[in-house]
């Protein structure tokens, strides 16, 4: 126990537990900008692979099958080298930018699987009342859709979280890439396990408040289906 209470407190000694809480909060920053892109994507693929127009078809067939059939180190190392040659502000925006491409495939494919468990009697009833197709889904369609979604998308976000662990490859300075210097100059491996309890907190913190937002969306879900029973 003694030895283990001296290496806690080498971690808080100098700048070292500054130096992983900056990690977590560019992990977090990450992980937020690159749900909203790959939400973003997610939404536009989906739409384009549902189309009855061959081109967007193919253009969503291609996007889906490069990003689910490479890892996303590479496609984060390509996208490095591509979009961000020269690029001198923040290297997050390249994390966030080449994860959130990456999270935009699997988003597409669980909007795009989320509106197709929608009766077509749905979309009738939107016809009915004078909306046009882009009304339809967007008003009916998609939000009885997204309560469908809604526990994998979260399962996604929870995934993103630890994904993020790769943006060290592109000098992203990280948790993990910054725990892995840490450990590089101590010879310690308390660096890392310290970041691992800290994506431990950080996603078990986001699963309950995701679950609660669930819950919440459920139980107002069936709320309204008593009020129309009535």
């Amino acid at each position: 126990m003694t030895a283990i209470w001296q290496e806690i407190l080498w971690v808080f000694e100098g700048n070292r537990m500054q130096l992983l809480m900056q990690g977590l909060l560019a992990t977090v920053q990450i992980t937020a900008g690159a749900i909203t892109i790959g939400l973003i994507l997610g939404c536009i693929v989906a739409y384009l692979k549902m189309s009855k127009i061959k081109i967007f078809k193919a253009i969503a067939f291609v996007y889906l099958g490069v990003i689910r059939g490479t890892p996303a180190v590479i496609q984060l190392i390509i996208i490095a080298g591509l979009m961000f040659a020269g690029f001198r502000g923040n290297r997050i925006w390249i994390g966030i930018v080449g994860l959130g491409i990456n999270s935009g495939a699997y988003v597409a494919e669980l909007i795009r699987a989320g509106i197709m468990s929608i009766d077509k009697g749905q979309s009738e009833a939107g016809a009915s009342l004078g909306f046009n197709r882009l009304q339809t889904m967007v008003f009916i369609v998609m939000p009885q859709a997204i309560k469908n979604i809604l526990p994998a998308f979260i399962n996604e976000f929870i995934v993103l979280v630890k994904e993020t662990a790769i943006v060290g490859w592109v000098a992203v300075s990280d948790l993990t890439r910054l725990a892995d210097q840490l450990m590089a100059r101590s010879f310690r491996l308390t660096p890392i396990y310290t970041a691992a309890v800290m994506y431990l907190i950080l996603i078990s913190l986001l699963t309950f408040l995701l679950g609660l937002v669930e819950k919440r969306i459920r139980a107002s879900d069936e709320k309204d289906n008593e009020e129309v029973a009535k």
